[in-house]
């Protein structure tokens, strides 16, 4: 399984990157059929803030891709928040399947 991160406006440090491929490597568990992860982490500035926004494209053999996005006060919590909800994604498919639909 490929894993790639991405940042735009941002520099990826390489704690940034180890960490989002050792939360997106866990992913790996909920379905077998997951090709490739793309984590794309970006800096959004608004007039009264400044956050971290993180998208998630898993990559699934026979199917479109999953594709989730998190707002976070920094990068780590982004990756948090987006992985839990592509994990949330990969288990309602793995369970759609079971059941036949």
């Amino acid at each position: 399984m490929r894993i790639d991160v991405v940042g735009k406006h941002l520099e990826v440090t390489q704690p940034m990157r180890e960490y989002a491929e050792a939360k997106a490597g866990k992913l790996s568990k909920y379905y077998d059929g997951l090709q490739a992860v793309t984590v794309t982490l970006k800096h959004v500035r608004d007039q009264h803030s400044s956050q971290y926004e993180a998208e998630l494209v898993l990559d699934v053999e026979k199917h479109k891709d999953f594709v989730s996005h998190a707002l976070g006060a920094d990068t780590y919590a982004a990756i948090d928040l987006v992985v839990e909800k592509g994990e949330r994604q990969l288990r309602d498919f793995k369970e759609r399947l079971k059941e036949g639909r």
